[in-house]
C-alpha cells in the first residue's frame, strides 16, 4: 500500500522527462495525484492533483525523494535505471519515456547493461548515447502508461 492508501499516485523523474504532456494529460483523465519532481523549476498545469516538487542540487537528489516515497501502486516515470531499481524493489510500476517497463525480472538486466555502457564509455571504446527520442516512443509510452492504470485498477487501486 503506498502512502495514500489504495490511489495510484504518479512520480514523474521530471528533469529530462519528453513526455511530461501526455503524463499531464492521461493523470488528468483518470483523476490521478501526481508529483513532478526536479532539480530545477518546472512549469505545471494548474491542477490541484498536480503537484511541483523543486529538490535541493546535487546527485540523486531527486531520485531520492521518489524513491523513499514509492510503493505498490505507485507509477513512476524514469529514463533513470538504478531509481528504476528502487523503485520496483519498492513494488511500483516504473515505465521508461520511451514505454519500456522496468519489472522485477527485467532490472537485471538493465542495470547489468547500463553499467557496462558506463564502463565502455569512460575508456572511450563507446562514445555515443541512446537513441534519440522519437514519435513511436510517445505513443508506446502512452501505451505502456494506460496499461499500469488498468493494471492498477484491477488489483483494487483508484
Amino acid at each position: 500500500m503506498n502512502e495514500a492508501g489504495n490511489t495510484i499516485i504518479v512520480y514523474v523523474d521530471a528533469d529530462a522527462c519528453p513526455v511530461k504532456d501526455e503524463i499531464y494529460k492521461v493523470a488528468a483523465r483518470h483523476g490521478l495525484k501526481t508529483f513532478v519532481v526536479a532539480n530545477s523549476f518546472i512549469f505545471t498545469p494548474r491542477d490541484p492533483m498536480i503537484e511541483r516538487v523543486t529538490v535541493a542540487e546535487g546527485p540523486d537528489k531527486a531520485d531520492d525523494w521518489i524513491a523513499e516515497r514509492v510503493a505498490r501502486g505507485a507509477i513512476v516515470v524514469t529514463a533513470d535505471i538504478p531509481l528504476a531499481a528502487r523503485c520496483v524493489k519498492a513494488g511500483a510500476d516504473v515505465i521508461a519515456p520511451n514505454g519500456k517497463a522496468f519489472t522485477e525480472s527485467s532490472i537485471g538486466m538493465a542495470l547489468a547493461t547500463r553499467n557496462l555502457m558506463q564502463d565502455l564509455r569512460e575508456t572511450g571504446a563507446v562514445t555515443g548515447g541512446p537513441r534519440p527520442f522519437a514519435k513511436q516512443d510517445r505513443s508506446s509510452f502512452l501505451s505502456a502508461l494506460d496499461l499500469a492504470i488498468v493494471r492498477l485498477k484491477r488489483a483494487g487501486f483508484g
